[in-house]
């Protein structure tokens, strides 16, 4: 496959997005959860706390974050807006791998004083004035300012740093879920502020195997700088909305096993 053409590779890239960008991916993937909601903050804070445990298998991740919005009355906005320190309680026993409760706790806490700050998850995603990456500035900026209160050093390992190297995937699998928009209607689309054409690919090993396989990554690693080489490669093919491949990627590592 990598000694495509580049006309055929856009092509196979193509009909594997369109195949499984589609409603009917959305039941088995995480970013069910925040198709469970309609309002605006609800949706963002939903999506965020699911991309947060989204690793391991999709089975669990969707189980365990269907008991977070059920611990949070189905009314994520509402109660991150009003809950108090004896409404925590509950979230004290929630576990999904190596996250565990006082992680969630520490999360609901910066998302209270985040939304009592800034009313929204977009704000603190494109405060930064630098236009030279703004996916990396908007996640670094985000990043302090959710580490403003005070933490335990385990927290910040939930909460990807691009200026560390890392490959953030579930950070740009969230913002690819708030960004996108098109006639499929999987991705939300509800933020304005950042263009489809300036998102990240996600990338975990499945995807990165994926394209160093189909040519379009060298590097060995699923780092930062991978993400750079593969977003910009898929640029080429449409540089309005890059991370549509995406879907692409992760169906034919996960689904086709390629």
């Amino acid at each position: 496959m990598a000694s495509l053409t580049e006309k055929a590779l856009r092509s196979f890239l193509e009909e594997k997005a369109a195949l499984y960008n589609r409603t009917a991916f959305v039941d088995e993937d995480p970013i069910s959860i925040p198709h469970l909601f309609s309002k605006r903050e609800d949706i963002e804070i939903a999506a965020f706390l699911t991309a947060t445990i989204s690793w391991g298998q999709r089975k669990s991740i969707i189980k365990n974050a269907i008991t977070l919005m059920d611990r949070m009355d189905r009314s994520p906005h509402e109660f991150i807006q009003q809950f108090k320190e004896s409404d925590l309680k509950v979230f004290r026993s929630f576990k999904h791998r190596t996250f565990n409760g006082d992680d969630c706790i520490f999360f609901l806490k910066s998302l209270q004083k985040i939304y009592k700050k800034h009313r929204n998850l977009e704000a603190i995603f494109t405060s930064s004035p630098l236009e030279d990456n703004p996916i990396k500035e908007g996640i670094i900026a985000a990043r302090n300012t959710f580490f403003s209160l005070p933490h335990q050093i385990r927290h910040r390992k939930h909460f990807s740093d691009p200026e560390r190297g890392s490959a953030a995937k579930r950070l740009n699998m969230f913002l690819r879920w708030m960004v996108r928009k098109d006639e499929a209607g999987v991705d939300l689309g509800i933020w304005k502020r950042i263009r489809a054409s300036e998102l990240m690919c996600p990338l975990d090993v499945h995807s990165g195997r994926v394209a160093r396989k189909l040519g379009l990554l060298t590097r060995r690693h699923d780092d930062w700088q991978s993400v750079q080489e593969l977003t910009q490669r898929l640029r080429k093919f449409d540089p309005i909305d890059p991370v549509k491949y995406d879907y692409a990627l992760f169906g034919l590592g996960v689904f086709e096993k390629f």
